[in-house]
């Protein structure tokens, strides 16, 4: 099997690019659900709550954004459990030819190594500050800060660029698609 893990800019186009290939016919789970339904777990939001005194995950945002100790606090709580339902996914799916995992700080986290491939989806900043502004109903400004926030595609295999329409990201994740299966 071959492991691939998906990330992308905010409002790049990274969910798109996961409904054409779940459309392709491949498993695709999303790392960023996989965290919101840990908060649900007992012995996590215990954890959370005695750290942070709320579970509540946009407060916690708030008091992450500008702290890294209480990052650093955040993720040690959530990344074993993580990679333990990743390993379970790999070992659950191990005898399909291909397993997609997506997430958005793939990179930023580390987690990128778990993965023999990595796909990074990227498209102009102007573009994504529009879809962003339109899709989360945001002013410029607030648009601006969580554009910066995101993974960079370093350490990205491959990169699908989407800067035109609809089709021509089809076009393009399909390409990467078969290279991944020439592998």
């Amino acid at each position: 099997m071959i492991k691939v893990g998906i990330s992308g800019k905010i409002a790049s186009g990274k969910s798109e690019v996961e409904k054409i290939i779940k459309s392709l016919g491949y498993e695709v789970f999303d790392m960023d659900f996989m965290v919101h339904k840990l908060y649900d777990k007992k012995t996590i939001s215990d954890k959370i709550l005695q750290e942070f005194k709320t579970t509540d995950r946009k407060e916690i945002g708030k008091i992450i954004f500008d702290n890294k100790d209480k990052k650093a606090t955040l993720e040690s709580i959530l990344f074993p459990e993580l990679k333990k339902i990743i390993f379970d996914l790999f070992e659950k799916y191990k005898n399909e030819k291909i397993l997609f995992i997506s997430g958005a700080l793939l990179f930023k986290s580390g987690f990128y190594k778990l993965f023999d491939k990595t796909i990074f989806v990227d498209s102009k900043e102007e573009i994504r500050l529009e879809r962003l502004m339109k899709r989360n109903n945001l002013d410029i400004k607030t648009a601006r800060l969580r554009l910066n926030l995101q993974d960079e595609g370093n350490f990205a295999d491959f990169i699908i660029e989407n800067n035109e329409d609809f089709d021509k990201l089809k076009e393009k994740t399909k390409e990467v698609i078969d290279k991944l299966n020439g592998c």
